[in-house]
Formats: C-alpha cells, sequence, structure tokens
C-alpha cells in the first residue's frame, strides 16, 4: 500500500524558513515521481516542485522558484521541501503525491496523495 505522509507545517512568521517532509512507503522510491502541491481552501490545487531520482527537479509555481527547493532522499524514502523567504501568501495546505510515472507534469493528477500539512505565514 503507498502511503505518503506529510510533517514539518506550522505557523511562521513572513520571511522565515520550514521545511517539509514527505515521508513515502509501499513503492519504489525510485520508480516514482514525488512532488508537493498546496491549495488554499475555495481555490484549486497549485502544483509546486517534483523530484524524480533520475531527472533534474521541476518547478511549476514561479513565485517559488527562487524560494523554495525540492530534495530527495532514497536511503530513507523522503522527499523534502525546503522553503524560505516565506510570505503570507504561501499559507496553505501542503501536499506530498506520488505517481509511478516519473513523470512530472502531471503533479496535479497523480495518483497517491498524502493528507496534507498546514502551512500558515503571518505578516
Amino acid at each position: 500500500e503507498v502511503q505518503l505522509v506529510e510533517s514539518g507545517g506550522g505557523l511562521v512568521q513572513a520571511g522565515g524558513s520550514l521545511r517539509l517532509s514527505c515521508s513515502t512507503s509501499g513503492f519504489m522510491f525510485d520508480d516514482y515521481a514525488v512532488g508537493w502541491v498546496r491549495q488554499v481552501p475555495g481555490k484549486e490545487r497549485e502544483g509546486i516542485s517534483c523530484f524524480t531520482s533520475d531527472d533534474e527537479p521541476m518547478y511549476f509555481a514561479n513565485d517559488v522558484k527562487d524560494r523554495f527547493t525540492i530534495s530527495g532522499d532514497s536511503a530513507n524514502k523522503t522527499v523534502y521541501l525546503q522553503m524560505n523567504a516565506l510570505k503570507p501568501e504561501d499559507t496553505a495546505v501542503y501536499f506530498c503525491a506520488a505517481d509511478e510515472s516519473l513523470v512530472c507534469a502531471d503533479l496535479i493528477d497523480f495518483d497517491y496523495w498524502g493528507q496534507g500539512t498546514q502551512v500558515t505565514v503571518s505578516s
């Protein structure tokens, strides 16, 4: 059974940093794409970034490219999202998602999802 468990969310002041973790199990880590998606209540999900073991990371939101960094640890089957210089508009629930296609382009439509972790950035 594929499982994705997010952690690391919380409340932080604008300009601060957080590191989200997505602990995975139930699949071959190197054979899946794993990414981060965020959602604000009442709005559509927004793809943030995606990691695969065989290609460069992808960033889908222009506003985060210079502030967020995705990385993966194959030994621990965990994907991280380091978020720096956080802004109030980054406030959202952040979800980890995985797909066996190894293609990041369809991040929003990935097959497997975690429960999400809340990130709140105060001004």
